[in-house]
């Protein structure tokens, strides 16, 4: 689907794009829909829309956070969290009738972990100052193992009844009997074990933090890197029943700072129960700052060969699980988004839960139950489809008033689709927009306006994966903003005599990079004010334009000219692309003139839907007549000689006097009046007087660089 949309696009940006053109507004990205609300939706990375996993909240516990969930082969739910205060934190458990109840109190902040052992008895692992309580169906605890340590984020019991524990901040798995004697079973010499999981051979899987580390340690306790990750925390992992490994990385790595001496280190504060320790992880640690990065899943087949085969930049997984068919499922924050692997590299953003994040999993028979925090709840999912689903898309701005045409979607087979629109002339669909509509017969019926939405209602197995609307911009007329006269005596290029060849060639985009979504339109075709360079060119005007058309539609200009006392405008040029012109302004009688620029949208439109709009110019001046000089004398004066003489121009102000004696340089006459001001103006210069016969010449310009020349012999 993909590659068929970046051709047309490209396709059609070879073709001019016109005011009557029918434009489409596609939808089909996954970013496209994202932009819009999603409902009891799924989806596809490729911009596939389906049907959720029914979504029902079982309970409200009224805390913060739920970690950890667990379930026994009875059915029955437990569950817990906590808060950021309090001595106490409370294991739930929830009955497969739904019935809920605050099974054990247990001293500590938080329930990180949850184990159940093949008697149906519940181990709950507390946080900070990590202690292991085992807690019987009448909610009766005791503790079962403290090892010691800070914290403790993950158990696992073996086969053979042990039960192993994964604690900070000394990065430890102790190994439990199951008469509750325990030890350190292997040290990762990491501060953090974080998760863990087993695998078919009986292997621990381990995820570390800070190095982000997946450790394999054999029943033996021999250790071994399976990879080391570019993110920072391992925050969880999972293993099918072949062996496969899963591992989610979140996270930027801290730089490594230089070495440098340091006293030796005061004994860390005590938290809460009195111990001292390292910070938790960051995706725990309740004052950490914002985590940088995102996150990773990586899989490492039963071969060792590891491989990143998913990656989101904000959206940060704190849980993995399978449903039913093997499909890895993330649960990730602080969106609250749960996601679904496919075999193809492909995944689908299956939900969105209510809460921020979404903090732990466990599985039975196709239903997926969730813990989340933000608040800590937990919900049912699966493995049913919801009856109905239905997105309402991003709001449309075709750039100008338009029609509505034809709104279609693919596959068009799907027949439990219906379809809705509304239109507007606000960026913000509010009260003050039209009211949803059906299409009729796959026609929007919705009024002409700016702005458009749709609603896609989905019922059935069916799957949506494009949504095309059809529209129009009405034609309206080019504008001319602005018109300048440039400086006289300078001349533009010569403008095209043709139009510009259309191109032929066609550059795709590199594979995986798609266009956007076409919900913007090209820009309204306009002049920048720049223009070309002038060159000099005696007896030339020229003028250049600003102008722009909202629709996009390519332009023509006219020029005409005419004398400030006349009603009739003359053509220069008619049919010109550029946004300038120059002409011979010496076949035009001296005075005062204006141009007028039209402007027409005729190239892009039928001539009889063409609208053309016109602007003049201030007036300005032709002049290219010399000014006059009279009165030319020269006369002794001691040892010098007088000159005197009289210029003056008909329309121009004098711009400058000179005189040269015997073809010699020419020099400055400043007027009698000194400033050189207005159109006429007496001048006087005592010249040396050589020997002989002598040629004194003076030289009269004006602004528009008209001059002219007399002389006159001393002898």
């Amino acid at each position: 689907m993909h590659i068929s949309r970046t051709l047309w696009a490209f396709l059609c940006a070879l073709s001019t794009l016109r005011a009557v053109d029918t434009k489409t507004w596609q939808q089909g990205e996954m970013a496209d829909f994202e932009k819009g609300t999603l409902t009891r939706l799924s989806l596809g990375s490729d911009g596939r829309l389906a049907l959720a996993p029914v979504v029902k909240e079982i309970f409200d516990p009224g805390v913060a956070f739920l970690w950890a969930i667990a379930r026994d082969s009875k059915g029955n739910l437990y569950a817990g969290g906590g808060g950021l205060g309090g001595s106490k934190t409370k294991l739930f458990m929830v009955d497969p009738s739904g019935k809920s109840k605050t099974l054990a109190e247990l001293e500590g902040i938080t329930i990180q972990a949850i184990a159940i052992d093949s008697k149906d008895r519940v181990y709950a692992a507390t946080s900070p100052d990590g202690r292991v309580y085992r807690v019987d169906q009448a909610g009766k605890s005791e503790v079962f193992y403290d090892p010691k340590q800070k914290y403790i984020w993950a158990l696992e019991f073996s086969r053979s009844g042990d039960l192993f524990v994964a604690t900070g901040d000394q990065g430890e798995i102790h190994r439990v009997t199951p008469a509750g004697v325990g030890s350190v079973f292997f040290k990762t010499e990491e501060t953090h074990a974080r998760s863990m999981a087993i695998d078919p051979n009986g292997n621990l899987i381990v995820g570390t933090d800070p190095s982000g580390l997946i450790l394999r340690i054999t029943p033996a306790g021999e250790g071994f890197v399976l990879y080391q990750s570019p993110k920072r925390e391992i925050t969880a992992v999972a293993v099918t029943s072949e062996g496969t490994i899963y591992a989610a990385g979140v996270g930027n790595k801290a730089p490594v700072p230089a070495p440098a001496p340091a006293p030796a280190p005061a004994p860390a504060a005590p938290g809460p129960g009195g111990r001292g320790g390292a910070a938790a992880p960051p995706t725990l640690a309740g004052a950490a700052p914002a985590i940088t990065g995102g996150s990773d899943i990586y899989r490492i087949q039963t071969d060792g060969y590891p491989r990143r085969i998913w990656s989101h930049p904000q959206d940060l997984v704190y849980a993995l699980a399978f449903d039913g068919r093997g499909r890895v499922l993330a649960g990730t924050g602080n969106h609250g988004d749960i996601y679904r692997l496919e075999p193809d590299h492909k995944y689908w953003k299956l939900l969105s839960l209510s809460s921020t994040q979404i903090t732990g999993f466990c599985t039975t028979g196709g239903r997926l139950y969730a813990v989340t925090g933000n608040i800590g709840k937990i919900f049912s999912i699966g493995p049913e489809l919801e009856q109905t689903g239905v997105f309402e898309s991003d709001i449309f701005d075709a750039g100008a008033f338009s029609y509505w045409g034809r709104l279609a979607y693919s596959p068009k087979e799907n027949n439990g689709v219906v379809v809705e629109t509304r239109s507007g002339n606000l960026n913000r669909a509010q009260k003050n927009w039209n009211e949803f509509s059906r299409t009729n017969a796959g026609r929007i019926v919705s009024p002409p306006a700016r702005f458009l939405q749709f609603r896609l209602t989905l019922s059935g197995p069916g799957e949506i994966t494009e949504v095309d609307a059809a529209y129009q911009m009405k034609n309206v007329a080019p504008e001319v903003e602005e018109v300048e006269i440039t400086p006289a005596n300078y001349k533009f290029p010569a403008p095209s005599m043709s139009a510009p060849a259309a191109s032929t060639s066609l550059t795709l985009p590199a594979l995986g990079h798609h266009n956007a979504s076409s919900s913007s339109t090209s820009a309204p075709a306009a002049d920048s004010g720049a223009s070309p360079s002038l060159t000099y060119a005696k007896g030339f005007m020229g003028a250049r334009w600003l102008a722009n058309d909202d629709n996009g539609d390519s332009m023509l200009f006219k020029v005409e000219i005419r004398g400030a006392n006349e009603s009739a405008w003359k053509l220069l040029k008619d049919k010109i692309r550029e946004h300038y012109y120059s002409w011979d302004s010496t076949s035009f009688p001296d005075g005062k003139y204006l141009v007028r620029i039209t402007a027409t949208d005729a190239p892009s439109n039928p001539p009889e839907q063409a609208l053309s709009a016109s602007a003049q110019s201030e007036p300005f001046l032709i002049d290219n007549a010399a000014p006059e000089i009279s009165g030319l004398s020269a006369a002794p004066s001691g040892g010098k000689v007088e000159v005197r003489f009289h210029a003056k121009d008909a329309l121009s102000t004098l711009a400058k006097a000179e005189y040269s004696v015997n073809g010699g340089d020419w020099i400055v006459v400043e007027p009698t009046t000194r400033l050189t001001d207005s159109a006429e103006h007496d001048y006087r210069v005592l010249v040396d007087r050589g020997a002989g016969e002598n040629t004194i010449a003076v030289r009269v310009s004006d602004e528009n660089d008209n001059e002219s020349v007399a002389k006159i012999v001393v002898k």
